[in-house]
């Protein structure tokens, strides 16, 4: 199993989204993780298993005492709450001030982020939504903990101009340097596009040619549609078939072309410590409405 890190340059692409609807199509177990230093969105909009609000003070903010002393990787799920639907999730801090106090910490969240794939207790794929990034965001000291690190894009020309430079830095600070092929180097970087479904097939081709020619050592693995109403599902604010939304279909497509291609070398560690049953079955988006918003 892995983690995964989304992420993105500037602006508000749809980051949050994208890790909600990811995880709540994922086919194994998974752990959201709102790890952006700029605090999280879910406290304030969604709801708890147990219908009322959730807990700011269970998460990010109430695993940093826990970590100062060493951090179990099983010990995470002391920290989780699971939303209205069942998928369970790490709250993020309320405000980026709380961030101090994970000053340092973030290298130890990331190997036990890494290293929950191995609990044999409750294994687990961990998404983790890292927000904006920039060079001095301390949420990169996750990423060389990362199977992925997937930048979150939109399509106008200025935000696939950023994600290619912001793939090139990262390349950079992970790997040492540019590659031209991103499998040559771990974590690999993606791209994910948030486009129109008509055209996305095209861009993403466009796109993928920038960042190979670029010798950015990313490319794009896939594209999530830019759907409102879809991403208003998903936050609870807009009643409907979720499952049957856009932006969920793509999702699906996205989280089962990644296991295509990466889930082999993920499923050793799952042969080894499997996962009962039970966790196995992907959350049903129809279930996923009120887990999260559609913020940043």
């Amino acid at each position: 199993m892995a983690l995964i890190a989304l992420a993105a340059d500037k602006g508000s692409p749809g980051v949050t989204t994208a890790a909600v609807a990811l995880a709540a199509v994922w086919p194994r177990r998974v752990l959201l993780a709102e790890a952006d230093p700029a605090g999280g969105d879910l406290v304030y909009r969604s709801a708890a298993a147990h219908g009322g609000p959730l807990n700011p003070n269970t998460g990010m903010l109430s695993i940093a005492a826990t970590a100062r002393r060493g951090l179990v990787p099983d010990q995470l799920w002391d920290h989780v709450q699971p939303l209205s639907g069942g998928l369970e999730v790490l709250v993020g801090l309320g405000i980026a001030e709380q961030a101090a106090g994970l000053a340092g910490l973030w290298p130890t969240l990331g190997h036990a982020f890494n290293s929950l794939a191995d609990s044999p207790h409750a294994a687990a794929d961990v998404i983790a939504d890292c927000g904006r990034i920039s060079g001095d965001t301390p949420a990169v000291e996750l990423f060389p903990h990362a199977a992925l690190v997937l930048l979150i894009s939109r399509t106008e020309p200025e935000a696939i101009a950023r994600v290619r430079d912001r793939a090139a830095a990262l390349a950079g600070k992970l790997h040492g340097g540019p590659r031209g092929a991103a499998s040559l180097a771990t974590p690999m970087i993606g791209v994910v596009l948030i486009a129109d479904t008509g055209t996305a097939g095209k861009l993403a081709s466009q796109v993928n040619d920038m960042l190979v020619h670029a010798q950015t050592g990313a490319r794009v693995v896939g594209t999530l549609a830019d759907d409102p109403a879809g991403a208003d599902q998903l936050a609870g604010r807009k009643r409907g078939r979720l499952d049957k939304s856009l932006l969920i279909r793509s999702a699906r497509k996205v989280a089962a072309d990644l296991y295509q291609q990466y889930g082999a070398a993920w499923a050793a560690s799952a042969q080894a410590n499997p996962v009962p049953q039970a966790h196995h079955a992907p959350h049903a988006p129809g279930q996923t409405q009120g887990h999260a918003g559609a913020g940043t």
